[in-house]
């Protein structure tokens, strides 16, 4: 008898983001999201049996603002984000993380405070967050997932 709690995940990915892999590997590497399973299974081994992950990517805010919402009525137990250039600019996505409560780890692909432009620095979601991963790769997403475990799990906080 399985009695192991199963968490639903969402990993969202904001504009441009539909092609990670593709888009700029000098920046962002050459791995694509359908690897992100593998990882988190090589990163959590049996635990990832409790994992169920979800995929959604937009170009546009307000429905990636409504994916989140929606993922509050759903019951989504947590949220892997990487928002693009939306954590940069957005106060309306920051707004919906600050009150969805929904515990959200914010993932980049790149160092966003080792980039050159400086607007790249400016983080609007990062305060809504219980945490930020950047600079790993798409790997970023799976350390995300496994961080989003452990600290419902209790061994985060």
């Amino acid at each position: 008898m399985n009695l192991a709690k199963q968490y639903n995940f969402l990993i969202i990915n904001g504009p441009n983001l539909g092609y990670i892999g593709v888009r700029q590997p000098e920046i962002y590497g050459d791995k694509t999201i359908n690897q992100v399973p593998d990882l988190v299974e090589r990163l959590l081994g049996k635990k990832s049996a409790e994992l169920q992950l979800h995929f959604y990517q937009s170009n546009r805010e307000g429905s990636l603002i409504d994916r989140i919402e929606r993922a509050r009525i759903e019951g989504v137990d947590g949220i892997v984000l990487n928002a693009g250039a939306y954590t940069h600019t957005s106060l309306a996505l920051a707004d919906c993380l600050a009150w969805v409560e929904i515990p959200t780890v914010e993932v980049h692909l790149s160092n966003i405070m080792a980039r050159d432009e400086n607007m790249r620095r400016i983080d609007l979601i990062g305060q809504h967050v219980i945490g930020i991963i950047a600079g790993f790769g798409i790997m970023s997403y799976a350390l995300g997932v496994q961080a989003l475990y452990e600290y419902l799990e209790g061994l985060g906080s």
